[in-house]
């Protein structure tokens, strides 16, 4: 394996990613690589990096791994979902325009339309507490949880990866970094949670900031954005279609309540640049 390994900068709604091809050979990463790539002052920079495998499965046309900037591997990413299917759509590794991806949540599948914009099933919400992993007895559309001593009432959903859901009525004066980061690894999420900070504008408009699992705040959040609208749809404060506005741009959810339906996301990707970097961390 040669000490170079070539790259895509991709990102959706300004949720950035390294997209690597492991189609051709075998490519295993280490935290330490993940980490110094994603610093942003001393390596390529990312919220998230992305691997592309081939699947096991013969009706299933790639895998797909995700990985943190603070290298963990986690089971799903909206935002990522959509940069994948641009880059193996136009890196030739398919001309296929739909595209049926294994990820550690179960399989997905990919619509890149007419327009270059992608639409994703993203598969059914799932409110069970065990799901997330979240340790509460029962299921529940709205849960209290103690943060220090302060009290917070949540939606929890699972969308392949945990999210927890507070609505506010001021957006802009939200504690997303002081209560997400404490919410994000909070004692009944053993395996921490994506926190999304929610404002209804009207039944057919979500305002919304996400703190990231193992990313603090980003841009955007495509699951983040999927799971405030299934949590406020449960609660039927807005319709089954529904613009959500995160800081880097517009998605569009559709769900219509039932809780055996598919959640579709559709928005943009886009191809930043290429670059090779070479392996292995400095001393």
């Amino acid at each position: 394996m040669t000490n170079l390994l070539k790259f895509s900068k991709m990102q959706g709604l300004g949720n950035d990613f390294m997209v690597i091809d492991a189609t051709q050979e075998t490519i295993t990463l280490s935290t330490e690589e993940i980490r110094f790539w994603a610093n942003r002052y001393f390596g390529v920079g990312f919220d998230q990096l992305l691997m592309v495998e081939n699947s096991a499965q013969v009706d299933v046309d790639f895998r797909y791994r995700i990985f943190n900037a603070d290298g963990s591997e986690v089971q799903q990413c909206g935002n990522g979902a959509r940069c994948f299917a641009k880059f193996v759509y136009d890196q030739g590794l398919t001309d296929k325009t739909e595209i049926r991806v294994e990820t550690a949540s179960g399989i997905i599948v990919l619509y890149i339309t007419e327009q270059g914009w992608v639409r994703v099933n993203m598969g059914a919400p799932n409110f069970l507490p065990q799901a997330l992993p979240f340790d509460m007895p029962l299921e529940s559309e709205q849960y209290e949880l103690d943060v220090d001593g302060e009290r917070f009432e949540i939606g929890a959903v699972s969308m392949g990866n945990p999210h927890a859901v507070l609505r506010v009525a001021d957006l802009g004066a939200a504690p997303v970094a002081e209560v997400g980061e404490k919410i994000e690894s909070h004692r009944l999420f053993p395996e921490r949670v994506n926190v999304g900070f929610a404002e209804t504008s009207d039944r057919q408009h979500i305002k919304l900031r996400v703190y990231e699992r193992g990313a603090a705040e980003t841009l955007a959040c495509g699951t983040g954005a999927c799971a405030a609208m299934v949590v406020l749809r449960n609660l039927g404060e807005v319709d089954d279609v529904v613009t959500v506005s995160l800081p880097g741009g517009d998605l569009e959810i559709e769900w219509n309540g039932d809780k055996s339906s598919p959640v579709w996301m559709t928005g943009p990707a886009v191809h930043v640049f290429d670059g090779e970097i070479a392996r292995g961390v400095p001393a």
